[in-house]
C-alpha cells in the first residue's frame, strides 16, 4: 500500500478559467522553435544552419559544456531561422514543418535487456535527456554523473495547471514503459495526489508510490523530495515531468519519438478553457487563433500564472510548461481609495478583505502586484506557505547578502524557484523570489563548478 504523506502549509488558489476537459487537436503546419530558455543551466551551441533539412530528433543544439547532451527538432523541415540575442547568446531555433514528420531512426533493444548505461545512450542520443531536470541547482543534469534516485510528479496543483489525468487518458502503457525504463538507472519515486484515481497512477510499477494530501506546492517534486529524502550536499537526485516520462516510454515502447503533449488553454481571458493537443515549439498564436476574449490590456503567461514567463503571441510553447495562460494585465484599472476598500471579489490569503466570507470561489485576479518593492519584513508568511524543512525568510536573506556559507546551511541545495512562487505571491515585501533563488542557485552552481 502506497504511504500517504499529508502537508498542512500551502495555500491552493482557485482561478476563473481553469480549463474543461476537451481536447483540440492542433495540426502540424508552421513554424516551430525550440526555445532555448526552457533548458535551465544550459550554455548552448548551434549545430545547425539556416536552409539545413532535419528529421524529428536531428540535433538542434548541444550544451557546449556537455556536447553529449543535444537538443532535437520536434518536426521535420527545414531550419528558418537561428534566432541570437545580446553578446549573441542563442534564443531560439525555428524550422518550418513540412508536415511529413520525417523520423530519425533509432535501434531500441529489447526490454529485458536495457541497463541504466544504454537507457542513458539513448536519453542522449534522441535529446530527450535534455528534459530532465536535477537537484540540486533546478538544472539539466551532467550526462556523467549518475543519480542517488529519481522523482517524477504525477499532479500538478499550481493556479490553472493542467490535470495530468485528462492527459494520461489512452496512454497508459507510454507510462508504464517510461517508468520502468527510468527505474532501470536508479530508484524511481511517483508521487501522486490523494484525489488522484487512475490505476496507471496508484498501482504503477517498478516505483515506489507516495500519495500527498495537501495544497499546493505540493505537486512540486523538489518539495516531495523534501518530505521523502532529502538532498545532501553532494548528492544528484532527478526530477521528470510527467509529460517527459510519456515521452520516454513512446520512444523505448515502439521506437518513435515524439514531442506530443495536451496542454491546456486557460485564463478568464480565453473565451472557452480547453485542452490542446500539440508538439513542444507550437508557436503561440496556433495554439490561442480565435480562443482569446479580448486582445487589449492581456497579459499571456508561457506555462501557469505563478510560475510561467511573460511573453506574446508571437513566441513558442516553451518545452517546460504544460500550459498557456490568459489573464488580465490591469492596467487599465484606476481604484479609488485602493486597499481600503472592503473588496469582495479579491483574494488575500490573510483576510484582508471580505471576500473570504463568501467561502470558496474562483477569482479573476489580474497581473498588479499593488505595490512597490519594499524593505523584507521577517513576518513568517513564507513559512506558511512553504511545506519544506527550511527557513524560507533567512535564505532569501542569505542570497541577497550572497552569503555562500549561509545558503548552503540553510538548505538551498533542496530548493527550485517555483517552490518560492506561493511564498512570492503572498510576500508583503513585493520582491521577485523565484528570481533571487535562481540568482542565488546559478551563484552556487558557479562556485561548485
Amino acid at each position: 500500500m502506497a504511504s500517504i504523506i499529508k502537508l498542512r502549509k500551502g495555500l491552493d488558489i482557485s482561478l476563473k478559467g481553469k480549463a474543461k476537459k476537451e481536447k483540440r487537436i492542433l495540426a502540424v503546419k508552421g513554424e516551430y522553435a525550440l526555445l532555448t530558455a526552457s533548458f535551465t543551466g544550459v550554455h548552448p551551441k548551434v549545430v545547425v544552419h539556416e536552409g539545413d533539412e532535419v528529421r524529428v530528433g536531428d540535433s538542434l543544439f548541444i550544451s557546449k559544456n556537455d556536447e553529449s547532451v543535444v537538443f532535437a527538432s520536434p518536426v521535420s523541415g527545414k531550419v528558418t531561422e537561428v534566432l541570437r540575442g545580446d553578446r549573441r547568446k542563442l534564443l531560439h531555433v525555428k524550422v518550418m514543418a513540412d508536415g511529413k514528420q520525417t523520423l530519425k531512426e533509432f535501434q531500441i533493444p529489447q526490454a529485458e535487456t536495457l541497463t541504466s548505461e544504454s537507457v542513458i545512450k539513448l536519453l542522449l542520443e534522441s535529446g530527450l535527456f535534455g528534459y530532465l531536470r536535477q537537484l540540486p541547482y533546478g538544472i539539466v543534469p551532467k550526462s556523467t554523473e549518475k543519480p542517488r534516485a529519481i522523482f517524477i510528479s504525477a499532479f500538478r496543483d499550481m493556479p490553472l495547471a493542467a490535470d495530468f489525468e485528462f492527459e494520461l487518458e489512452g496512454r497508459e502503457n507510454d507510462f508504464q514503459c517510461g517508468l520502468t525504463t527510468l527505474s532501470k538507472i536508479a530508484k524511481t519515486y511517483l508521487g501522486v495526489n490523494k484525489k488522484q484515481t487512475a490505476t496507471a497512477l496508484t498501482q504503477a510499477k517498478d516505483v515506489e508510490v507516495n500519495v500527498f494530501d495537501g495544497p499546493a506546492p505540493a505537486g512540486n517534486a523538489s518539495v516531495q523530495i523534501n518530505n521523502i529524502a532529502p538532498v545532501n550536499k553532494g548528492e544528484v537526485v532527478w526530477m521528470v515531468d510527467p509529460a517527459v516520462v510519456l515521452f520516454i516510454g513512446k520512444f523505448f515502447r515502439t521506437g518513435v519519438l515524439e514531442f506530443k503533449r495536451t496542454i491546456a488553454v486557460a485564463g478568464s481571458e480565453i473565451k472557452a478553457p480547453h485542452y490542446a493537443e500539440t508538439l513542444t515549439g507550437t508557436p503561440l498564436d496556433a495554439i490561442l487563433e480565435g480562443q482569446l476574449s479580448t486582445t487589449e490590456h492581456l497579459r499571456l503567461i508561457n506555462g501557469n500564472p505563478l510560475t510561467g514567463v511573460k511573453t506574446t503571441m508571437n513566441s513558442y510553447l516553451a518545452t517546460n510548461v504544460s500550459e498557456v495562460t490568459a489573464i488580465p494585465e490591469g492596467d487599465d484599472k484606476n481604484e479609488m481609495f485602493g486597499w481600503i476598500l472592503p473588496r469582495f471579489n479579491h483574494f488575500s490569503m490573510n483576510r484582508s478583505y471580505f471576500s473570504w466570507l463568501l467561502g470558496k470561489k474562483e477569482y479573476n485576479l489580474d497581473a498588479r502586484i499593488k505595490g512597490g518593492e519594499r524593505r523584507m519584513i521577517m513576518s513568517g508568511e513564507y513559512d506558511k506557505v512553504l511545506p519544506m524543512d527550511i527557513y524560507g525568510e533567512f535564505l532569501i536573506k542569505a542570497i541577497i547578502a550572497e552569503d555562500i556559507d549561509k545558503m548552503e546551511q540553510l538548505g538551498i541545495y533542496e530548493v527550485c524557484p517555483e517552490d518560492f512562487a506561493l511564498a512570492e505571491f503572498v510576500d508583503s515585501s513585493k520582491l521577485e523570489l523565484q528570481k533571487i533563488v535562481r540568482r542565488g542557485l546559478d551563484m552556487l552552481c558557479k562556485e561548485n563548478g
